[in-house]
C-alpha cells in the first residue's frame, strides 16, 4: 500500500484515516486488515489515489458556459474539453446558465452567466466564457447551485453562499444579493447542501435537515408555505442521509434506505401517487432500498441499492426515460440496467452515470444537452460517446457536463 496515497504510508501504529472522506488526497496509516481497509471503502471513507480529471461541457453556449473562451449562441451537441487541466474534483450547474468547479488542490471556479453576483467574484454582473478562480482560498469541499444562487462547503464545515438573495435564498437572513461569498451562519457541521429554485437545503453532521428560502408550494417541508431566510429545521429526525432540491420539489432519502418527498406536485413530481402539494415530507412506497434521490423540473430520479434507476413526474420530453412520453405520478423503473451510480437532472432532460464509467442521457434535447451528437429528443437513456472513464455527469437546464480520468 505505500505510496498509493498521498501523504502517508501504512506504519504500525493504531489504524486512522485523514484526510477527504468520499475524495481523494487523503492519506491511510497504521496496520490495517483488507477487511477493514474494504469496509472503509465501502462507507466512502477510505482515501482515493489521485488520478487526472479532465473537465468536459456540452449543449448551450450563449453566455460562455461551456467554458471555452466564446460565448453566443452556437451551441454543443457532444463533449468539448473545459482547457487541458486535469485537477477537476465536482461539478455545478446553476438553473440559470452559470457552472461551479472544485479542483483537487480545494479552489473553487466559476464561469458563463454573472448576473446577480451569480458567479461570486465580485466582478458585477459580467460573464465569463472561461473559468476564473472564486477568491483565493484551497479549502472549499462541496459545491450546488440553485437559480441566482449558489452555497459552497468549506473542509471546516462551513457553509457559504453568494448570488441572489431573493426570498431569503441564501440563508443568511436577509433577502440582499451578495457577488462574493458569505458565510451562513456560524455552525461548522454542515456536511451537505443543495440549491434549487429560489430556496435551499443542507444537511448537518448530525443528522439533522435544515432549509430556507421561497416556500410558495410548501418546499420547505416545515407544514407551511412560509417563507424563511434562514435555515429552520425540517421536523426533528437526525438520519437524514442525502438531499435534492430543484423546481420548488424537494427529495430527500434517509439513513434507513426510505425515500421522502414534499413541496410542488402538480406533475407527479412527488411519486405518491397523486398531484396534491405536500407542505411537510411524505414517503414514497414502503421500501427501504432507496440510496440516492435527484429532484429536477417537475420531474425526479433515484437509484436503489441494487443499482437499478427509478423516474416519475412530466415527461413529454421524454424525461422519465421509461421509452415513452407519458407522465408518471408514481416511480417507473428505467431499463433493466443495475449499476448506475450517480444521477442529475435539469429542464426537461436528465443523465446518469454507470459503475463501469459509462454516461447516458435522456429526455429534451433541442440545445444539444444530451451530448449525443444531434438535437433530437430521446425517451430512454443513450450513451454519450464510448469512452468508459467517466466519474461524474452534471445535467443543468440547458446545459450538461462531466468529469472523467
Amino acid at each position: 500500500m505505500s505510496g498509493k496515497w498521498p501523504g502517508g504510508v501504512i506504519s504500525k501504529t493504531a489504524p486512522t484515516v485523514t484526510g477527504p472522506t468520499d475524495g481523494e488526497g487523503g492519506s491511510a496509516s497504521g496496520i490495517w486488515t483488507l477487511d477493514q481497509a474494504a469496509d472503509y471503502e465501502k462507507q466512502g471513507l477510505w482515501p482515493k489515489p489521485v488520478l487526472p480529471r479532465e473537465l468536459w461541457m456540452w449543449g448551450k453556449n450563449q453566455f460562455g458556459q461551456l467554458g471555452q473562451g466564446t460565448s453566443g449562441v452556437t451551441n454543443v451537441s457532444t463533449p468539448v474539453q473545459v482547457g487541458s487541466l486535469t485537477d477537476w474534483l465536482k461539478l455545478a450547474g446553476s438553473q440559470y446558465y452559470a457552472m461551479f468547479s472544485i479542483k483537487s488542490d480545494g479552489t473553487a471556479w466559476s464561469w458563463g452567466a454573472g448576473a446577480s453576483g451569480n458567479l461570486g467574484i465580485n466582478d458585477g454582473v459580467l460573464n465569463k466564457s472561461s473559468p476564473i478562480q472564486i477568491g483565493a482560498l484551497t479549502d472549499w469541499s462541496e459545491i450546488s447551485s440553485g437559480y441566482y444562487h449558489t452555497h459552497s462547503l468549506k473542509t471546516d464545515g462551513t457553509l457559504w453562499a453568494w448570488g441572489s438573495g431573493g426570498f431569503g435564498a441564501l440563508g443568511d437572513g436577509t433577502t440582499a444579493a451578495k457577488s462574493s461569498p458569505i458565510q451562513v451562519g456560524a455552525l461548522t457541521t454542515w456536511l451537505k447542501v443543495a440549491g434549487g429554485y429560489s430556496y435551499s437545503a443542507g444537511i448537518s453532521t448530525d443528522g439533522t435537515l435544515w432549509m430556507w428560502g421561497q416556500n410558495n408550494y410548501g418546499q420547505l417541508g416545515q407544514g407551511s408555505t412560509t417563507t424563511y431566510s434562514s435555515p429552520v429545521q425540517v421536523g426533528a429526525l437526525t438520519n437524514w442521509l442525502q438531499v435534492s432540491v430543484a423546481y420548488r420539489t424537494t427529495g430527500a432519502v434517509k439513513t434507513d434506505g426510505t425515500l421522502w418527498m414534499w413541496g410542488r406536485n402538480h406533475k407527479g413530481q412527488l411519486g405518491d401517487g397523486s398531484t396534491t402539494d405536500r407542505s411537510s415530507p411524505v414517503q414514497i412506497g414502503a421500501l427501504t432500498t432507496w440510496s440516492k434521490v435527484r429532484c429536477a423540473y417537475r420531474h425526479a430520479l433515484a437509484i436503489k441499492t441494487d443499482g437499478t434507476l427509478w423516474a416519475w413526474g412530466y415527461n413529454a420530453q421524454g424525461q422519465v426515460g421509461d421509452s415513452s412520453t407519458t407522465t408518471r405520478s408514481s416511480p417507473v423503473q428505467v431499463g433493466a440496467l443495475t449499476n448506475w451510480l450517480q444521477l442529475s437532472g435539469g429542464i426537461y432532460s436528465s443523465g446518469a452515470c454507470t459503475t463501469d464509467g459509462k454516461i447516458f442521457g435522456w429526455g429534451w434535447n433541442s440545445n444539444g444537452q444530451l451530448g449525443v451528437g444531434d438535437t433530437t429528443d430521446r425517451s430512454s437513456p443513450t450513451q454519450v460517446g464510448a469512452l468508459t472513464t467517466w466519474e461524474l455527469i452534471m445535467v443543468s437546464n440547458y446545459n450538461a457536463g462531466g468529469i472523467k480520468s
